[in-house]
C-alpha cells in the first residue's frame, strides 16, 4: 500500500513552490506527526506561500509540533522564530515554558508579542515575572499581550500589578489599571481609589474609574459621587455606577437624565457645534447605568427621557430591559403624545417586550 504522508512529505522538497505548499495543504489535512519535522524546514522556505500553508498545518498538527516549534525559537533565522512563536501562541503547552521566557527577550517585537500571548495560553504563575518587564515595551502590541497574558494567569499576577501601579512610567501603570480591573481584584479597590484622587496622569485617572466598574465592588460607590464632579471623569464614574449596580446611586443618576446636577462647567464637544456639550455623554452613560441597574421606580424617569432627543434612543433601549413592568407607560406615552419620533420610539419598545396592539 502506498504511503500517502510519505509522499506528500517528499513533496515537500519538490522545485516548484506550488507543488510543495499542495503537499503541506495536505499533511495538515492528515494530522500525522511525522511530517512535523519536514514542515518545520518550511518555515524558511522562499517562498512565502508555501510558508503559510507550512505554519496553518503545523497548527493543525497541533500538539505533537509543540517541541520542535519551540527549539525554532532559538533559530538564527527571525523569520523562523516568527513564525514558530505565532503557531505556539495558539498550541503551547508546558513544555516550552523555558523557551518561551526566553523569548521575551527577542529583539524581535514579534516574537515577542507572540511569546507572551503563549505564556497566557499556558497560564503559569511562573511567567508573572517575566511577563511584567513587557508593560512598558516600545511597542503596544507587545504590551497589549502581555496584559492579556496577566489576565489569563490570573490571581498570582495581582501582587505584581499593585506594584506596578506605582512604577514611575505612567504607561505601565496604565497597562496594570486595566489588568487589575479586568481580573476584577477586590484587593486593588482601595489603591485605585487612591490613584484616581492623586495620580497626576488623567488617562490613569480614567483607568482607575473604569477598572472600579470592572470590579464591581461596592466600597468605590461614594467615591464614583465624588469622581462625578469632575468633567473629564463624570460619564466614565457614572458608567462605573451602572456596573456596580448598587442602588445608592439611583437618586445621582436620576438627577443626571433629567438635568437636576448638571454641572456649570460642561465642556463643548469639539466639532459639535455649541448646542452640544459632554454632560450629553454623561446623560446617555446615566441612562445606560439605570438600565442596569434596573431598579422599577426609575421607569417613569426613562420614560420622560423619551421627550429628550440626546438620549431618546438610549431610554428607550433601557425600558426594553425592565420588561413588562414598562408596558403600561409606555401605553400610557401612546394616549398622549402627539410627537411622531417619540410614538416610533414607544411603538418599537413595546414590540420588543411582546406588545400588540388589541392584546395586552
Amino acid at each position: 500500500m502506498a504511503d500517502y504522508v510519505g509522499e506528500q512529505i517528499a513533496a515537500l522538497k519538490d522545485e516548484d513552490w506550488a507543488v510543495r505548499e499542495e503537499a503541506a495543504s495536505a499533511l495538515g489535512a492528515s494530522r500525522d506527526a511525522r511530517a512535523v519535522v519536514p514542515l518545520v524546514a518550511l518555515l524558511s522556505d522562499g517562498d512565502r506561500a508555501v510558508r503559510q500553508a507550512a505554519i496553518a498545518a503545523l497548527t493543525a498538527i497541533g500538539e505533537a509540533a509543540v517541541p520542535a516549534l519551540g527549539a525554532c525559537l532559538a533559530a538564527p533565522d527571525l523569520n523562523v522564530q516568527e513564525s514558530a512563536a505565532s503557531i505556539l501562541s495558539g498550541i503551547a503547552d508546558r513544555r516550552v515554558l523555558e523557551p518561551l521566557r526566553t523569548a521575551l527577550g527577542s529583539p524581535d517585537w514579534i516574537v515577542r508579542m507572540h511569546a507572551a500571548k503563549a505564556l497566557g495560553r499556558i497560564g503559569d504563575a511562573g511567567a508573572v515575572d517575566v511577563l511584567m518587564p513587557l508593560l512598558q515595551d516600545k511597542v503596544k502590541a507587545v504590551r497589549v499581550e502581555a496584559v492579556q497574558a496577566l489576565v489569563a494567569i490570573g490571581q498570582p499576577s495581582v501582587p505584581h500589578l499593585l506594584d506596578a501601579i506605582k512604577h514611575e512610567e505612567w504607561v505601565v501603570r496604565l497597562h496594570a489599571v486595566e489588568a487589575l480591573g479586568r481580573l476584577k481584584s477586590t484587593e486593588s479597590v482601595e489603591p485605585l481609589l487612591w490613584l484616581l484622587f492623586n495620580d497626576q496622569d488623567q488617562a490613569i485617572r480614567e483607568d482607575a474609574v473604569r477598572s472600579l466598574g470592572e470590579i464591581g465592588d461596592a466600597r468605590a460607590v461614594d467615591f464614583l459621587f465624588l469622581a462625578m464632579k469632575d468633567v473629564g471623569l463624570r460619564h466614565l464614574a457614572i458608567e462605573a455606577l451602572g456596573k456596580i449596580g448598587d442602588r445608592r446611586a439611583v437618586a445621582a443618576l436620576v438627577d443626571v437624565v433629567t438635568g437636576a446636577s448638571r454641572p456649570a462647567d460642561s465642556r463643548t464637544i469639539a466639532g459639535c457645534g455649541d448646542r452640544w456639550d459632554t454632560e450629553m455623554h454623561a446623560m446617555e452613560a446615566a441612562v445606560r447605568a439605570l438600565a442596569l441597574i434596573r431598579e422599577e421606580a426609575t421607569i417613569p424617569t426613562l420614560v420622560g427621557a423619551l421627550q429628550n432627543t440626546v438620549v431618546r434612543a438610549e431610554a428607550a433601549a433601557a425600558l426594553v430591559s425592565f420588561g413588562p413592568p414598562a408596558i403600561p407607560f409606555l401605553l400610557g406615552v401612546l394616549k398622549s403624545e402627539r410627537d411622531e419620533n417619540i410614538l416610533f420610539h414607544a411603538k418599537d419598545t413595546l414590540a420588543q417586550l411582546g406588545w400588540r396592539a388589541g392584546r395586552i
